[in-house]
C-alpha cells in the first residue's frame, strides 16, 4: 500500500478515536441536601449544565450508561443519576483547583461511582476488598413507605468524594490505627460537603440571609444530610441529631478520644469516628465564619466564595504538612495556622483560626501562645510545601507497623499487626484538657490498641476464619469497615472502607 494511503488511514483512525464533544443542555439536581421530607418549605430542584464526568480535574465515572440529558422528575433513575453526577462535579472542581495538578485517585485514574449498590441507609468509599469494587457506593432504602436514595444528596455525595480526595493526597491516613486519623477522614468529608455546597451561588446567598452573615450559626449549610438523618431517626432515634445526620454548628469540646466510650447517643461525644469528627468540623466552621468576617463586615455571596477558596487551600496545606500521629487534630490545626501566616494570607486569618481551635479545645492556650515562638525558632519546618511534590511523595509513604496482643480480640494467633508507628512531630503542641491546662497525648502504641479495641467492640471487623473457635466473637449483623487478613503467617488489620455512618447495622 502506498505510504500516502497508509498515512491517510492512520489519520482516519486517530480521528475516530477522539473523545466525543461535551453534551450540552441542562439537568436537574438538588441545590443542597433535599432535607427532611416532612419539613416546610420543601426544597426545590435547580437546573445545571450536564456535568462532564471525565473532565479534569479529578475525573469520575458513574456506573452504567448515562440517561439522555434532560430535566427528570425527582425519584426517577435519571434524576438520581444526574443529581449524583452534578454534586460530585462540584466537589471535583473545588478540590481539583487546590490539590496538585497531577493528583490521582488511589483507586486509579478515574473514580468509579455506583449510585445504587443495593438496599441500605448508607454510603461509603473503598479502595476495594471485602467483596466491594473500588470507588464510591451509594444505596437506597424504604422507610415508612418512602424510598430514600443516599446518592441524590449533595451532602452525602460530596462527603464521600471527600474521603477519596483525602486518600489521594494523604493515603497513609487510610490504614492509620488512630482514632483521630479515622475521625479526621470523616471531618474532611463533612468539610468537603460544606465547601462544595458553598460553590452554588444561590446557596451562598441563602446561607448569608438565614444566618445574618454569621455562617457558623445553624442553617442548611451546617445541617448535614438532613434527609437521611430523618430516615435513620425513624428506627434509631438517638443515633443522629434532631434535625440532620450531623450538625457542624455544635458545642462539642475536645476530649481525649481514648478516654471516651466507643459509642454514645448523638447528643454526646464518643470515640466513634463520625461522632468525634464533629469537634474538628465545628472548629472549621467557626474558623470559616471568622475568615468571612475578616474579609468584610457585610459579607456578600462573593465574599463567602473567596473565603471558601482560602479555607480550602489552608486546610490542604495543613493536612499535607501535619504528621500522622495519635493527636492528629492538634497537628493539623497548628499547621493550618502556620500556613495562614505565609503569603498570600500574611497572617490576616490568624485570630479567626486561633480562636476557633482554642474554643474547641483542639489547641490549648499554651500551645496557641507558643506557636509563634516555635515558628520563629525554626523548629517546625515550613508548612507551605509545593503541593505537587508533597502529594505525589506521599503516594509511596505509609505508617510503620506495630504488633499488639490479639488474644483479647478473640483471634487464633498471639499478635495482630497494625499501622501505628507515627511520623515525627513538627510542633510541640497539645490539645486542651477539659479540666485545666494542656492535655498530654498518649503513645502511638496505646492509641493503636485502644482504637483497635473500639472497632472490635463495635463489631466492625470481619474476622473470617481467624476467630478462635471457642473464644472468638463474630458480629454477623454489623457493617464491616475493617478485616483481618493473613500475610506471611501474620495477622494484619486492614481497612476496607470509610462509610457515612448510616450502615451501623448489616446491609440486607
Amino acid at each position: 500500500m502506498p505510504a500516502e494511503k497508509v498515512s491517510l488511514k492512520k489519520a482516519a483512525k486517530k480521528k475516530r478515536r477522539r473523545p466525543p464533544p461535551p453534551v450540552s443542555g441542562n439537568v436537574a439536581c438538588w441545590e443542597d441536601d433535599p432535607g427532611d421530607p416532612q419539613s416546610v418549605p420543601v426544597l426545590v430542584t435547580i437546573a445545571v449544565p450536564v456535568p462532564e464526568q471525565a473532565a479534569a480535574p479529578l475525573p469520575f465515572k458513574l456506573k452504567g450508561p448515562a440517561p439522555a440529558p434532560q430535566v427528570y422528575n425527582v425519584g426517577s433513575p435519571g434524576f438520581l443519576y444526574y443529581a449524583a453526577a452534578s454534586a460530585l462535579r462540584r466537589t471535583a472542581n473545588f478540590w481539583g483547583s487546590i490539590v496538585a495538578p497531577k493528583t490521582q485517585w488511589e483507586v486509579g485514574a478515574t473514580l468509579p461511582v455506583d449510585v445504587d449498590s443495593g438496599v441500605d441507609l448508607n454510603a461509603f468509599y473503598t479502595r476495594g476488598g471485602g467483596g466491594d469494587t473500588p470507588g464510591l457506593h451509594f444505596f437506597h432504602d424504604s422507610v415508612n413507605g418512602r424510598v430514600f436514595y443516599s446518592g441524590e444528596s449533595p451532602d452525602v455525595a460530596c462527603h464521600e468524594m471527600g474521603h477519596a480526595v483525602l486518600d489521594a493526597i494523604r493515603p497513609e491516613l487510610f490504614d492509620a490505627q488512630f482514632i483521630e486519623a479515622a475521625a479526621f477522614h470523616e471531618s474532611f468529608g463533612d468539610m468537603s460537603a460544606i465547601l462544595s455546597g458553598l460553590q452554588v451561588p444561590t446557596l451562598r446567598q441563602t446561607v448569608l440571609t438565614d444566618t445574618g452573615g454569621k455562617i457558623n450559626r445553624a442553617s442548611r449549610l451546617s445541617r448535614l444530610a438532613e434527609q437521611l438523618g430523618a430516615a435513620i431517626r425513624v428506627g434509631h432515634p438517638d443515633a443522629v441529631d434532631d434535625d440532620c445526620l450531623r450538625n457542624a454548628s455544635n458545642s462539642f469540646f475536645y476530649s481525649d478520644p481514648q478516654a471516651l466510650p466507643p459509642s454514645a447517643p448523638a447528643s454526646q461525644l464518643s470515640s466513634e469516628p463520625h461522632s468525634f469528627s464533629r469537634v474538628f468540623t465545628g472548629a472549621f466552621l467557626d474558623a470559616l465564619a471568622g475568615m468571612v468576617a475578616t474579609l468584610s463586615s457585610s459579607p456578600t455571596a462573593d465574599t463567602l466564595a473567596a473565603a471558601t477558596v482560602d479555607a480550602g487551600n489552608i486546610l490542604v496545606g495543613g493536612i499535607l504538612a501535619a504528621p500522622a500521629v495519635p493527636d492528629y487534630f492538634t497537628q493539623v490545626a497548628a499547621q493550618m495556622i502556620q500556613f495562614a501566616e505565609q503569603a498570600p494570607y500574611n497572617g490576616k486569618y490568624r485570630d479567626a483560626m486561633k480562636s476557633a481551635f482554642i474554643r474547641k479545645g483542639i489547641l490549648s492556650l499554651q500551645s496557641a501562645t507558643n506557636l509563634s515562638v516555635q515558628r520563629k525558632g525554626g523548629r517546625a519546618g515550613a508548612a507551605r510545601e509545593n503541593f505537587a511534590t508533597k502529594s505525589l511523595a506521599t503516594k509511596s509513604g505509609a505508617l510503620g507497623v506495630a504488633s499488639i496482643p490479639a488474644a483479647q480480640f478473640g483471634l487464633k494467633q498471639n499478635t495482630l499487626v497494625v499501622h501505628a508507628i507515627p511520623d515525627p512531630k513538627r510542633y510541640a503542641v497539645t490539645a486542651s484538657s477539659i479540666v485545666q491546662g494542656p492535655l498530654q497525648p498518649r503513645s502511638a502504641q496505646s492509641a493503636a490498641e485502644i482504637y483497635t479495641e473500639d472497632i472490635f467492640k463495635r463489631g466492625h471487623v470481619e474476622v473470617g476464619t481467624h476467630a478462635h473457635p471457642e473464644n472468638g466473637t463474630k458480629h454477623a449483623f454489623n457493617f464491616k469497615t475493617h478485616m483481618v487478613t493473613e500475610k506471611n503467617g501474620e495477622l494484619h488489620l486492614q481497612r476496607l472502607t470509610f462509610d457515612c455512618g448510616f450502615g451501623n447495622w448489616a446491609r440486607s
